[in-house]
C-alpha cells in the first residue's frame, strides 16, 4: 500500500499546511502502539462490547494491513485517527441483522477454519476529539476502501453508527437511517459521507452491538444512577439502556446501519 498523502483547504495549519499520511500497520509495525493513545474518543461503555476483544486483541498481529493510522503531521510518533477493518466470507444475500457482533464472530471463524474471505468490512473509524472537524473521517474511509481494493476485494461493507442519532435515542433506526435532506442526501453527516464515497444504504442492522453489564458496571461505566427499572437515556448512546433492577442487569442493544461500497 502507498502511503497517502492527502491535503485539504481552510482548516488548521497541522492538517492544511502539511501533507497528512495514512499508512498500515503492516508498513510500519513499529506503529502499532499509537493504536492505544485515544482515551476518551468513544463512551466508556462501548469498550465493554464481549465480542470486540475477538477482533481487536489479535488485530495488529493478523491483520496489520487493514488497520491504518493517520499520523500527525507536527508529530509522527502520535496519530490523529485510526480505522479498523477486517476480512471474512459472507456469500449470503443479505448483510447480518447482528451487524458488527457477527462480522466480527464470523471474521474470527473464517480465520480459524482457513476459509477463503472475499469481502471487508468495516469495523471503526476514530478521530482523536480535538482534531475533529476537518474531514479526517472521510479520508480515512478513502484510504480504507483504496486498501481494500488493493488486496483485491471488490466490496467492502460497514456496519455504520451514525453520528448524529444519539441526540435523538428515542426515534427507530429505520426512521432515522433514511431521513434525507432537500438534495436527497442522508440528513446524518457520518451516513452522508458514506454515500458521497460511493456507499449505499442497504439495511439497518437491529442488533450490532449488544453489551450487558450488572448495574455496578453500569454505573461505573456512565456515572448514571441505574436505580428504576426501563430505559435508560445514557450520553452517547444510540438507543436507551434497558436496566432491570429486580434482576440487577442493564443491556443496551444498539442498531447500525449496513452500508455496501462496491470498489
Amino acid at each position: 500500500m502507498a502511503e497517502y498523502r492527502m491535503r485539504r483547504p481552510g482548516h488548521s495549519p497541522n492538517l492544511c499546511q502539511v501533507d497528512l499520511k495514512i499508512v498500515t500497520v503492516a508498513q510500519q509495525p513499529g506503529l502499532a502502539a499509537l493504536l492505544d493513545d485515544f482515551d476518551g474518543a468513544w463512551p466508556e461503555f462501548m469498550s465493554w462490547d464481549p465480542m470486540a476483544s475477538l477482533y481487536y486483541a489479535v488485530a495488529t498481529e493478523l491483520y496489520p494491513e487493514f488497520v491504518l493510522l493517520a499520523l500527525d503531521p507536527d508529530d509522527p510518533g502520535r496519530a490523529l485517527a485510526r480505522a479498523y477493518s477486517v476480512p471474512l466470507s459472507w456469500t449470503e444475500e443479505r448483510l447480518p441483522p447482528g451487524g458488527w457482533d457477527r462480522i466480527v464472530q464470523r471474521a474470527t471463524i473464517n480465520r480459524l477454519a482457513g476459509t477463503k474471505t472475499n469481502i471487508v468490512s468495516a469495523l471503526e473509524i476514530c478521530v482523536r476529539p480535538q482534531a475533529r472537524g476537518h474531514g479526517l473521517s472521510a479520508r480515512l474511509l478513502a484510504a480504507m476502501r483504496e486498501n481494500a481494493a488493493r488486496l483485491g476485494y471488490d466490496t467492502l461493507v460497514a456496519p455504520v453508527r451514525p453520528s448524529g442519532k444519539h441526540t435523538v435515542p428515542d426515534e427507530p433506526m429505520e426512521q432515522y437511517a433514511f431521513r434525507t435532506r432537500e438534495d436527497g442526501l442522508p440528513v446524518d453527516l457520518w451516513l452522508r459521507t458514506h454515500i458521497r464515497a460511493g456507499g449505499q444504504i442497504e439495511s439497518v442492522a437491529p442488533r450490532s452491538m449488544t453489551i450487558p453489564g450488572t448495574l455496578r458496571e453500569w454505573r461505573r461505566w456512565t456515572g448514571l444512577p441505574f436505580d428504576r427499572t426501563g430505559p435508560v437515556h445514557v450520553p452517547g448512546a444510540l438507543v436507551p439502556v434497558w436496566c432491570d433492577v429486580e434482576h440487577n442487569h442493564a443491556v443496551y442493544v444498539e442498531p447500525n446501519v449496513w452500508v455496501r461500497h462496491k470498489l
